[in-house]
């Protein structure tokens, strides 16, 4: 199934893995119970719905982590990060204990819920603390690795995912590591770096980019703690490097980039961010419909990236494309 859950890639991988790893503990904030149905009838006492009661559930986990344990946390996203935001500062990242935050629907994944549930600033906000991991899976493939390596961390990590049917892009047997980027598809001209659920809309543009005879680059940027510096050294290379995420230009994906290439003398000339504006979005809607009122579709954003390069004069030939 191409188009199998972000979330039920996760249910069945934590259950895989607890098979082998009996120190996997999973809670809940009153949401998934039946997702986790198999898991629970292999785990017996390991699954806790610590209902709506974040804060309690976190420092719970960092009990849990520091007898031993590996306790995975499991919410919807601004309630998983922002709502308890100082026992994961406190709890979990100041004696850095090994703890997995999972946080499902991130980005406008929630748009029908209107601003309360929507995650636009939580890697902003997660990268600000130290000792932490952000991983921000492409599809169900990558959630799978994801997993796998944040428990081999001995410290806490942030995985942020979708939960409408993102698309698979991956192989099932993919080179994923935390801190390296997956290149999903080769191009010499420009790059673009696809941060977590927006990956649909990243291949769309590199798709009509490459119908226009620009030989355009796919990566997922799927850590954005912490970066992977050797990728960023030499990707300025290209003529233009594009960042495409699901989260507002504030201090997300992009931002962090800006700060490595400030901090590496890198000129950023040539670096482009696409994400949601610094505003609240007031209105409800489907996803797609949320997406096409911040600008944040192929569309827009291929013709962005079209006019960038005519102005640019890297080469003459760009003009012929519009």
């Amino acid at each position: 199934n191409r188009y199998i859950l972000m979330r039920n890639s996760f249910a069945k991988s934590i259950t895989n893995l607890s098979k082998k790893n009996k120190k996997i503990v999973l809670l809940a904030g009153d949401i998934g119970n039946k997702l986790f149905d198999n898991f629970k009838k292999i785990n017996k006492n390991k699954f806790f719905n610590c209902g709506v009661a974040e804060a309690n559930m976190t420092g719970i986990a960092a009990g849990l982590a520091k007898e031993g344990f590996r306790p995975v946390t499991y919410t919807i996203t601004p309630f998983n990060t922002l709502r308890c935001l100082e026992q994961i500062k406190i709890d979990i990242c100041y004696p850095k204990l090994p703890v997995i935050i999972v946080g499902t629907g991130s980005g406008l994944s929630y748009s029908a819920l209107g601003a309360t549930h929507h995650s636009l600033d939580d890697i902003a906000i997660m990268r600000s603390l130290p000792n932490i991991n952000i991983v921000c899976p492409s599809d169900p493939v990558e959630v799978k690795y994801a997993l796998q390596n944040a428990l081999k961390f001995n410290g806490p990590t942030y995985i942020r995912i979708g939960k409408k049917g993102e698309p698979t892009v991956n192989k099932e047997n993919i080179k994923f590591k935390i801190g390296k980027i997956n290149k999903i598809i080769p191009g010499k001209d420009i790059s673009i770096l696809s941060v977590g659920n927006i990956m649909k809309v990243s291949l769309e543009c590199q798709k009509i980019l490459s119908q226009s005879n620009i030989s355009t680059e796919l990566v997922s940027l799927h850590t954005i703690k912490p970066l992977d510096k050797e990728y960023l050294k030499n990707v300025f290379k290209k003529k233009l490097v594009i960042c495409i995420e699901e989260h507002s230009i504030v201090g997300g994906a992009g931002s962090a980039i800006l700060e490595f290439c400030n901090l590496n003398s890198i000129d950023t000339s040539k670096f482009m961010i696409f994400g949601a504006p610094d505003s609240f979005l007031s209105k409800t809607g489907t996803q797609e419909q949320a997406r096409n009122k911040i600008g944040l579709n192929s569309k827009n954003i291929v013709k962005k990236i079209i006019n960038r390069l005519k102005k640019s004069n890297a080469n003459k030939n760009w003009n012929r494309f519009r």
